[in-house]
């Protein structure tokens, strides 16, 4: 099972994907012209690893606090690609795990499990 995890609430657009016991990471600058390439990030990053959108089984996007259009548009790329392959995803909050002392991304799959995280779910949290 290869897992994407994606947040573009923040200072950067950061991707990660957890395949079997190995774990990769990039992150890009947050711009408006990132945003609007999301897609073309996000295969670049999988064909390095040798993966496709197809490969992916399980997604993971932050849905915020912070920015509008990294939230919204990270939303709509996964939330389409989600509905074309027919994969679930999480929409996690780092508020959501409040309770943990340190959260790391590769950590997100399994929190959301404990924390009974709702699948196909969105409810954003952005920062005025």
């Amino acid at each position: 099972m290869n897992k994407l995890i994606i947040d573009a609430a923040k200072k950067n657009i950061f991707l990660m994907i957890i395949r079997n016991k190995d774990i990769y990471s990039i992150s890009y600058e947050n711009t408006k012209t990132n945003y609007e390439k999301l897609v073309i990030l996000l295969n670049d990053f999988l064909n390095s690893k040798n993966l496709k959108i197809k490969d992916i089984s399980t997604f993971y996007i932050n849905i915020g606090p912070g920015s509008f259009a990294g939230i919204r548009n990270s939303i709509s790329v996964i939330k389409a690609i989600c509905l074309v392959n027919d994969v679930d995803y999480y929409c996690y909050s780092f508020q959501y795990f409040k309770n943990i002392k340190e959260v790391k991304y590769e950590n997100i799959p399994n929190l959301c499990d404990k924390f009974d995280i709702k699948k196909n779910l969105i409810n954003p949290i952005y920062i005025s």
